[in-house]
């Protein structure tokens, strides 16, 4: 297998996009990654589009052969794929791309994530989104997609006294972090008070813990390593890559405050980047709800099962501390297009690990992670780059 490494990357400005169409996101968040690149469409062997639902939220299936002709590049006639795995669509998008090159197959390879969320009701795009759960067996009975949160907050509460205040402080490090990310959908500081103060969406989890409905769209290009040097001159090489899943909906699983997809993908990554988890330097976690941020740094092994509302408690998260978390903003105040998150992921790591972050740069940061989910666990991403 070849060593595969980032070469170019984009992303549009993440919020609700009226003025944009899908095809014109993607299209914009394309141009960006293929002049970073500094390739043309004659180089691209292949596209991979990660996108959860465009049939619901604009009508539009087709999306691989859609946005190959509206980015020019249908004369060409290369392979394009959607890749669909919920809100770890752009994840598994990435992967596939990842494997494309890593056997030979292909050379210069693009992984995109797009979702245009905003052009139907509230209403409409949660329904959507519920398709990730267990339609039958969890949403036919009323459980909203915060409700399946909820219940693994109240378990994580009552088992290892997590605090309410202590899941408020992932919402108020990442508006933090977004205010520093010019292309975040919210630019606003918020505090613990305003956390709890905000409306009760599913007991514990209030409006602010959530993540929005939001438009966006970001692509990187890969290349093998042992050429990536002739397009750019600070590859990123992803040293690990693994996917996992697990049962679909919660009442099946083994423990709900563990994602056992996410810890086995992880094991894999380590693995393969032959690295432990104390020597990241800084990771991109799904953080769809506040818990899921303190579930995915315990998952990741950053912390102990137990320790992750402690964590955010005191900083160690938070841009200067221990292992800063979410520097974009996370899916919480940067936004979450469904699609385009992993991939947005991927291209805020490559940013930090080419020192390229602005006023959010970790310093010497040399090994990042990004973790992506699928519903309410049933699929986890984990990939691993290094400087």
């Amino acid at each position: 297998m070849r060593s595969v490494s980032i070469i170019g990357v984009g992303c549009t400005k993440f919020g609700e996009r009226w003025d944009v169409s899908l095809r014109d996101m993607v299209s914009e968040a394309g141009v960006m990654a293929i002049e970073d690149a500094e390739i043309t469409g004659e180089d691209i062997d292949a596209l991979f589009v990660g996108n959860m639902s465009a049939g619901r939220f604009v009508e539009q299936e087709h999306i691989g052969a859609l946005i190959a002709d509206f980015a020019g590049l249908s004369r060409l006639h290369l392979p394009s794929t959607r890749v669909e795995a919920a809100c770890a669509s752009g994840g598994l998008a990435l992967r596939q791309a990842v494997l494309a090159v890593a056997s030979g197959y292909n050379d210069i390879v693009i992984a995109a994530g797009v979702e245009k969320m905003t052009d139907v009701s509230s209403g409409s795009a949660a329904d959507a989104l519920a398709a990730a759960a267990d339609r039958e067996w969890e949403c036919f009975f009323g459980a909203t997609f915060p409700a399946l949160y909820a219940m693994m907050a109240k378990l994580h509460m009552r088992r290892f006294g997590t605090t309410h205040d202590q899941m408020a402080e992932v919402a108020v490090k990442n508006h933090h972090h977004a205010c520093l990310n010019p292309i975040a959908q919210y630019h606003t500081e918020i505090t613990v008070e305003d956390v709890d103060r905000s409306p009760v969406v599913a007991d514990p989890l209030h409006v602010l813990d959530c993540s929005p409905i939001s438009d966006g769209a970001a692509v990187v290009v890969l290349a093998p390593t042992e050429i990536a040097k002739r397009f750019c001159d600070t590859p990123i090489r992803i040293v690990g890559s693994a996917q996992a899943s697990d049962t679909l909906a919660l009442h099946d699983r083994r423990d709900l405050t563990t994602l056992d997809a996410t810890v086995h993908a992880a094991r894999k990554a380590y693995a393969q980047a032959r690295i432990t988890p104390d020597q990241v330097d800084v990771a991109e976690v799904h953080d769809c709800f506040t818990i899921a941020e303190i579930l995915a740094i315990e998952d990741l092994g950053f912390v102990e099962k137990g320790e992750g509302g402690k964590a955010a408690e005191e900083g160690l998260t938070a841009l200067g501390g221990r292992l800063p978390i979410n520097t974009s903003g996370g899916l919480k105040a940067c936004g979450h297009p469904v699609g385009a998150t992993g991939i947005k992921q991927a291209y805020e790591i490559a940013l930090q690990l080419r020192g390229e972050a602005g006023r959010r740069q970790v310093e010497d940061a040399e090994i990042g992670l990004a973790h992506n989910v699928g519903g309410s666990g049933g699929t986890a991403l984990v990939h691993i780059f290094s400087r």
